[in-house]
């Protein structure tokens, strides 16, 4: 039997992604962030500060929230915008009342603007 007694077949298609089938990339804090993130956190519950906290992960940032109460609004924000990574830097502190507190490329630095500074008592 030779090509030309083959009946002939059609061309087989390619697969075609669906449209939208994809899901968007979401971004998310590494193992690391989250390690110094917990750390702050931890700190801060043992100084009775803090008592509860959320994290988002979104298409366009990813936040950590942190509460006095889970009942009110966050204390702050850590908030990671790769966005911003090449002009303000990607990380920042954002106040209940929406202030920026610090804002810069690494986040152990930004992280510095929460960190309570023991006093001594005398």
């Amino acid at each position: 039997m030779s090509e030309s007694d083959t009946p002939q077949s059609q061309p087989t298609a390619g697969v075609i992604p669906f449209p939208g089938g994809s899901k968007p990339a979401t971004v998310t804090f590494d193992r690391r962030e989250l390690s110094e993130l917990l750390n702050l956190y931890g700190r801060m519950v043992a100084a009775g500060e803090w008592r509860d906290y959320a994290i988002d992960f979104l298409k366009d940032k990813a936040e950590f929230s942190v509460y006095r109460r889970s009942s009110e609004v966050p204390l702050y924000r850590i908030v990671k915008d790769p966005a911003l990574a090449k002009r303000q830097g990607a990380y920042s502190v954002v106040a209940a009342t929406g202030l920026v507190l610090k804002r810069g490329p690494e986040l152990s630095r930004v992280l510095r603007v929460l960190d309570k500074k023991l006093s001594v008592v005398g």
